[in-house]
């Protein structure tokens, strides 16, 4: 038999040390994990046997057992799944093929580790929670498949790894753990019971252990059976009146590794043309990742009580993949694929049910328990915002369940659209708004100033990405958005005529030295306090998602500015006085390059050059103290 050494990447190194060394208040997650991980290997099998009959070899008595070792002081987790070949056994053991490896390390060290071991089977490395219990792991594999052999890998969490080649009698997967001399607990029967009971009660496939009995035949003759530690039944086809709740809330904990209880449980099935089963659940926590595209989108699916996938894209948009759960439908065909699902109207209208019901629970949610929604909206709202953008057929149905602060509220106190419909002045005909990274930076903004005026309540969008999603709204219930910074405002615009013809040469002036920065120079509506600000045309992007776009390598249409001044100010007034004395004095010049870069800081942008706008800031202090 040849062995050969290989290094752990360094990135299984970091994680073991973590496992090792941080998580041991949660050894018994070992069990969980490995067992889960079990039943997985038997439905990949499963599931290539619906094309590959062959591969089962006559044995579809599915399985995983456990066995219990006092003397050698092991516990041997076996299943009779797909097994591995030596190139698996290599790429799934001795590396981490998740890309965002770095930022999961990062955040993990970062946080308090104890309340974060969920995160271990969510992102995919429960197999080595093995070391937290065990010093030395032997993972015995063969893959299925006549002409498969068989391969042990075996590591003492030392940075190193072995690979042998070796004889197997079957298919499947033995995981042998050597136990630490603070872990021989788990080589009790009791405690594996429990551990079964709470974590994998709903794995499909029996788990077994063999236990001793009397002998029926021979007295006193003690003879060993194996005995079933898991109920098997398939929860989302049980009658809800059945269900408790403690049995919904391990359930959950199982198919999604998060140690909290879910937020709020959907149980419901569908008869008619189309028949289906869902048990759904919404989480209390964002999981790790859900902004990193490295996440598994998606409800599990089962036609006919077979696991047909574990993530399926197809029945939840992107802007629910937080939620958990199962589908079962008995329509659709066993040997179902992707391309199959992406065009079958069954799978569209079991979607558009489940987005439905979805949503339904989040307004009763919102209506009945909205301290409940509150904590659910905190950590999501942000990902349902997305639907506003990409799901048109229910996006007023999102924007009824939005959450938003405003002018009206107090900071951490929140408003909704049907709120603010209702609370609309009777000369006010649009829900305005205004975007920003800060409350506090927002509520003094001179954007506000005409609207302050009118007591006119303003939307504070405070997410970086509001003012992009929120511009594929434009409008609810009949009213439409209008941005604060955006476009012409008419609530304080300047109709003296006189002033306009008094001020006409000035304005021309200023295009004239703004040429190409600004793309027009008007009298503001907007402002009663401020001597001017920066506006964009209607339907612009923000200035501030431009920047987070560009930041991220993405390319932005050009923004074009108006720069807006206040007639009334008496800085602009002077300033066309100054202009009628002398056209030519220089100060005109710097004034002018002034008033913009002033209206860029406004708007949260910098100056373009900021050495010349310093130079003119300490120019003007030097005249003044002469």
């Amino acid at each position: 038999m040849s062995e050969n050494k290989f290094e752990f990447k360094t990135e299984v190194n970091q994680i073991l040390d973590l496992m090792i060394h941080s998580l041991y208040s949660h050894k018994e997650i070992f069990l969980r994990e490995l067992v889960s991980n079990a039943s997985d290997a038997i439905e990949k099998l499963r599931l290539e046997s619906l094309s590959n009959e062959d591969i089962l070899e006559s044995d579809s008595n599915f399985k995983i057992k456990i066995y219990l070792d006092k003397n050698s002081k092991t516990v041997k987790i076996s299943d009779n799944g797909l097994g591995m070949s030596k190139e698996e056994v290599i790429k799934n053991l001795g590396t981490i093929a998740h890309s965002n490896t770095k930022e999961f390390l990062k955040y993990l060290k970062e946080k308090n580790i104890e309340s974060e071991a969920e995160l271990i089977g969510q992102f995919g490395v429960g197999f080595y929670s093995s070391f937290m219990v065990a010093d030395k792991v032997t993972v015995v594999t063969k893959r299925a498949g006549k002409d498969s052999s068989a391969v042990i890998w075996e590591s003492k969490a030392d940075g190193f790894y072995t690979v042998t080649d070796t004889e197997k009698s079957g298919r499947g997967t033995d995981v042998i753990l050597h136990l630490k001399d603070d872990a021989l607990d788990y080589l009790e029967e009791w405690e594996i019971r429990t551990l079964i009971k709470k974590y994998s009660d709903f794995i499909e496939f029996p788990i077994v252990i063999d236990v001793e009995k009397e002998s029926t035949v021979v007295k006193g003759e003690k003879i060993k059976e194996e005995e079933t530690l898991n109920s098997q039944k398939a929860l989302w086809l049980r009658s809800k009146n059945e269900i408790k709740q403690t049995e919904y809330c391990e359930f959950y904990k199982h198919i999604s590794h998060d140690y909290n209880d879910p937020l709020e449980i959907i149980h419901y099935n569908v008869e008619g043309l189309t028949e289906f089963t869902a048990l759904l659940f919404i989480p209390k926590k964002v999981p790790f990742g859900i902004f990193h595209n490295h996440q598994k989108i998606g409800p599990m699916l089962y036609v006919k009580r077979v696991q047909i996938m574990e993530n399926c894209e197809e029945l939840l948009p992107p802007y629910l993949r937080f939620v958990k759960g199962v589908v079962e439908s008995s329509d659709l065909p066993l040997n179902v694929s992707r391309e199959i699902l992406q065009s079958n109207k069954k799978v569209e209208t079991i979607k558009k049910s489940l987005v439905s019901k979805i949503l339904d629970t989040l307004k009763n949610m919102k209506k009945s328990e909205y301290d409940k929604y509150l904590e659910f909206y905190l950590e999501f709202g942000k990902i349902l915002k997305e639907g506003i953008h990409i799901d048109f057929a229910n996006k007023e149905d999102i924007a009824s369940i939005l959450l938003f602060e405003s002018t009206e509220t107090e900071s951490g106190k929140f408003t909704t659209l049907d709120d603010y419909i209702k609370n609309m002045k009777a000369d006010q005909n649009e829900i305005y708004y205004i975007s920003g990274s800060k409350r506090k930076d927002l509520e003094n903004s001179p954007y506000l100033e005409a609207f302050k005026g009118k007591n006119f309540e303003i939307l504070f969008f405070t997410d970086e990405i509001d003012d992009f999603i929120m511009s594929g709204m434009m409008e609810y219930k009949g009213k439409k958005f209008k941005s604060a910074t955006k476009g012409e405002i008419d609530i304080e615009k300047n109709k003296d005529k006189e002033k306009e013809k008094d001020f006409k040469d000035f304005i021309d002036f200023m295009k004239d030295k703004l040429q190409g920065k600004v793309e027009d120079v008007r009298f503001s509506g907007r402002l009663t306090n401020s001597p001017c600000c920066l506006v964009t045309r209607e339907h612009d992007i923000d200035p501030q998602m431009a920047k987070l776009f560009e930041a991220m390598g993405q390319k932005t249409p050009e923004i074009k500015r108006t720069l807006e001044i206040n007639p009334n100010h008496k800085l602009i007034e002077k300033l066309n006085q100054l202009y009628k004395n002398d056209k030519s004095d220089k100060k005109l010049d710097d004034f002018t390059q002034l008033l913009f870069e002033h209206a860029l800081i406004l708007e949260g942008s910098k100056p373009e050059n900021g050495n010349d706008f310093v130079n003119r800031v300490i120019d003007i202090m030097v005249d003044n103290l002469k």
